[in-house]
């Protein structure tokens, strides 16, 4: 039985314990379910997505998401910025599904990922590692560059290169011809302008380099490449006379070690011959005892 509030005694009813379990009995059950589910998906290999042309996609060009399968898979879903956008039933003879964009727009730039089901199952793995779908806009102008020093420089010379658009350059990156990736990354000072610095360049620095920019509130549109400019970096000379001082040291140290040898040859030999002397005057000495 229950007290009310007034105090009166109220008898039970058959319902009440049952209505009070429940609640915790639900989440519980809602709990068990999404710890299983999350157990199963942490068991499923993590697909990974992959974009074609990597590289290089202008607004209106054609642009392929593939999707990679650890295992066959019913269904794979594709999704833009975290919210889920695309889905396709995949055939079971297939390790990887495609999402193809025709005449791609602003609205298809962004970050994507992918998620597969199992048939059999129904377990549903991770989300795959994020890739970048960053479209070049040729309505934007290109950046303009210049390279300091403009001759060949030495190795372990310092390189700069300037980038700079003031009017729509959010932040610039640095290309370098035959890197599918930017190099470098820089956000623009007041008058909006950049300078990669390289640090004391090889002949591996040696070649050609161009600049964009993330225009201002488009994150994943860039801007053409703009004019480029070609670093060519040489071995540094050895300075004159250098041949003959590095011959020099090189005698030094054979005379050194060939003196060096010789006094520890010297060092040996008088030991071993006061050695033998003392051995002669100890067999001396016990003959006259005899």
């Amino acid at each position: 039985m229950r007290f009310t509030a007034n105090g009166a005694i109220r008898q039970e009813q058959p319902g009440d314990s049952c209505s009070c379990l429940a609640a915790p009995m639900a989440v519980a059950l809602i709990l068990g379910w999404w710890l299983v589910a999350a157990s199963r998906a942490q068991q499923l290999p993590r697909p990974s997505l992959s974009l074609h042309p990597s590289q290089g996609v202008s607004l209106g060009d054609n642009v392929t998401l593939r999707c990679h399968l650890p295992q066959l898979a019913a269904w794979v879903w594709l999704y833009r910025e975290g919210r889920w956008s695309y889905a396709k039933y995949s055939d079971k003879k297939q390790d990887t599904t495609e999402f193809s964009f025709l005449s791609t727009s602003r609205e298809h730039a962004g970050t994507y990922s992918c998620q597969y089901q199992l048939s059999e199952s129904e377990d549903i793995s991770v989300m795959s590692d994020p890739v970048e779908l960053v479209l070049t806009d040729r309505s934007f102008p290109p950046p303009h560059i210049s390279l300091h020093p403009e001759e060949r420089v030495g190795t372990g010379t310092n390189v700069t290169i300037c980038c700079w658009n003031k009017d729509y350059g959010a932040a610039f990156l640095l290309h370098k011809d035959g890197r599918s990736a930017p190099i470098q990354r820089l956000v623009p000072d007041d008058v909006g302008a950049v300078s990669f610095t390289l640090f004391g360049v090889t002949p591996a620095d040696s070649g050609t380099y161009r600049c964009s920019y993330r225009p201002r509130n488009y994150s994943f549109l860039s801007s053409p490449l703009g004019d480029i400019v070609t670093l060519e970096v040489t071995p540094t000379a050895a300075p004159p006379g250098a041949e003959l001082v590095s011959r020099g040291n090189l005698v030094v140290a054979v005379v050194r070690g060939c003196a060096a040898a010789l006094i520890f040859g010297l060092g040996v030999f008088f030991v071993i011959d006061a050695r033998s002397l003392w051995i002669r005057r100890d067999e001396s000495l016990g003959g006259e005892g005899i």
